[in-house]
């Protein structure tokens, strides 16, 4: 005869089934707001809400200023604004520069949308708010105001209207099969899908782009290690070891061969080597930030010292590959000074997987982050409630998908890559043109549950590294224990690692830095390649203990020059390598294949 159940497992049983449901419901909630946590959202709304209905000055202000701008709007609409010899004023936003917006009712249309955004903008800032609530209202403010402009609609577009009338309606019923086919693909792509149920890429890897020749030479679970030919009769004797960020394809930095920096490094005389990241399925779920520290940066480190016998290297990071080797420079450096000094508190353990690494002999980082205080519009994603809502969901699929990844993405700058795109494609009916860069956005990539729930919450939740709190390989890290010198490079119009987020690596470094802003964003702003036009950055460098000079100081004073930046990183790396000797040899044995390899190759339809 069974026992009877306890009272306190009888109550356990109740609270899990009541914590399952509970997570039913706010998954529902979630996939309902596209994945946003519907309380993160309403917190928001009621904290600004509450401010607002408690300041009746700034009522009173926002009334003034609504009666202003109609008048403005009324004005510009009759008489539209010109310079002093009667000229009309070059408009400023993109989507209302065709001449046809100048016509009325069209150019009553948008200033009165330009009133009202100008308005909202102002209205969704109230004081007293939470600065992370204040963030969110005047991101979703901006999303919500951007979706209602004038120029997104076909009965509004004055520039839509013109062109059907040009062309007899064939740019509106071009625009419809362009929107129903893409409909259907939407309706098709069914999570899970296989790789053979994708879409093939406009330029195929390893044929279009990843086509510099190269050999893979070290792969573990996480990784391949591709090494490349040389081209030159004699290469610096620093290898050059580039770590791309595992939320995109390492070929972001080896796209078609004019565009290549992995191409034209090897050109300057490098010997390279990248990073391939694996795609994870779900069996990787429980993969963390150490595993891809170890197993992505230290082993592939560890392996160009086997292959080539550097005592030194060069190391490039790109992005969240960056933030990963700042930590393991960060844990380097913290060895070398332990060594100096022959600390007898420095457990021999800890050191286990750093003292088979060579000598960093520089630092690059690329639009990385290694200060995640300030982390610009990423942050409207983060807060306990944003993370809750991502975690039930990797915990269902093991992995936190690359649609929903290119889906964020897409959503931070939807202005230019939803609401411009969708007006161009189905309001103009023109055909997009398609580019390596485009094709590369395409092929997207996962993240492990646990290492995304990690980096979240260590990085941006706690800014772990920043503080001093993180560890690697067991070793307690600091930036300021990076000896190497450092070339840290932002650019202007970075949604997801903001150049002032960037800079602050002054703050954080005790050795010298050379801080590159290059024109551009996160993606075209890093490929950069000589010859392209309207290209510039500046440049300034910092050396030791020189003090703090802040960002727009630096930004009023560092020189501009015109071309790539690319050019200033070759002369930066060889005033920082030996003197050039015969590439090293590629031992056959050592090959596993050409590259790009096998793990570039995985896609998923999520």
């Amino acid at each position: 005869m069974d026992k009877q159940a306890s009272p306190a497992s009888l109550y356990e049983r109740q609270r899990q089934t009541a914590k399952a449901l509970d997570e039913s419901v706010q998954a529902q909630m979630a996939r309902a707001s596209m994945g946003l946590s519907p309380v993160s959202m309403a917190l928001a709304a009621a904290d600004w809400a509450m401010h607002l209905a408690l300041s009746p000055g700034r009522q009173m202000v926002l009334g003034q200023r609504a009666l202003a701008l109609a008048q403005q709007a009324w004005l510009a609409s009759v008489r539209p604004p010109a310079d002093e010899q009667g000229a009309a004023l070059p408009e400023k936003d993109a989507r209302f520069r065709d001449e046809s917006w100048q016509l009325w009712p069209f150019n009553a249309l948008k200033e009165g949308f330009k009133a009202s955004d100008a308005w909202w903008r102002e209205a969704a800032q109230v004081d007293g708010m939470t600065r992370h609530h204040q963030h969110v209202v005047e991101f979703f403010t901006r999303q919500t105001l951007d979706a209602l402009s004038p120029s997104n609609w076909p009965f509004t577009n004055a520039e839509a209207q013109q062109r059907a009338r040009e062309t007899g309606g064939q740019s509106l019923l071009n625009g419809y099969q362009k929107f129903t086919e893409d409909l259907k693909k939407h309706h098709g792509a069914e999570p899970g899908d296989g790789a053979q149920t994708l879409e093939p890429l406009t330029f195929e890897v390893g044929k279009d782009v990843a086509v510099t020749p190269g050999k893979v030479v070290f792969r573990n679970h996480l990784i391949e290690l591709i090494q490349y030919a040389p081209t030159t009769a004699k290469v610096y004797p620093e290898p050059l070891l580039i770590v791309p960020s595992c939320i995109m394809k390492y070929y972001i930095l080896d796209l078609s061969p004019a565009n290549s920096m992995v191409r034209y490094l090897v050109g300057q005389g490098y010997t390279v080597f990248i990073v391939s990241w694996r795609n994870p399925d779900a069996s990787d779920r429980d993969l963390g930030m150490q595993d891809y520290l170890r197993l992505g940066v230290m082993e592939a480190m560890a392996a160009i010292q086997e292959r080539t016998k550097a005592p030194r290297i060069h190391a490039l990071g790109y992005c969240l590959g960056g933030t990963f080797l700042a930590m393991v420079a960060a844990a380097l450096g913290h060895r070398s000074r332990a060594k100096h000094r022959k600390a007898p508190h420095r457990r021999r353990e800890d050191a286990s997987g750093l003292d088979r690494l060579p000598e960093l002999a520089s630092v690059t980082l690329l639009a990385a982050q290694t200060d995640f205080s300030e982390p610009g519009e990423m942050g409207v994603f983060i807060d306990d409630d944003q993370i809750q809502a991502l975690r039930q969901d990797m915990e269902r699929k093991g992995y936190f998908s690359g649609k929903a990844m290119a889906g964020s993405f897409q959503f931070l700058n939807a202005r230019d890559l939803v609401w411009s795109r969708s007006t161009r494609r189905y309001l103009l009916g023109q055909d997009e043109v398609d580019f390596d860069l485009m094709s590369w956005n395409a092929d997207v990539t996962r993240l492990p549950a646990r290492m995304h729930s990690e980096y979240l919450s260590s990085l941006f939740l706690n800014n772990a590294l920043a503080t001093g709190h993180y560890r690697v390989d067991g070793v307690g890290v600091a930036l300021m224990d990076i000896h190497a010198p450092m070339l840290v490079v932002g650019t202007t119009r970075d949604h997801v690692s903001p150049w002032r987020s960037v800079y602050k690596i002054h703050l954080q470094t005790d050795t010298h830095v050379t801080f590159i802003l290059a024109a551009g964003g996160h993606n075209a702003g890093i490929v950069s390649e000589p010859g392209r036009p309207r290209r510039s950055y500046q440049i300034a460098a910092t050396e030791d203990g020189h003090g703090w000079t802040g960002p727009d100081e630096w930004e009023a004073n560092a020189p501009v020059r015109e071309g790539s930046w690319w050019e200033a990183m070759d002369d930066w790396l060889k005033a920082r390598s030996g003197k050039p000797v015969a590439p090293p040899p590629m031992d056959p044995a050592q090959v596993l294949c050409d590259a790009p390899g096998e793990y570039v190759m995985v896609r998923y339809a999520d």
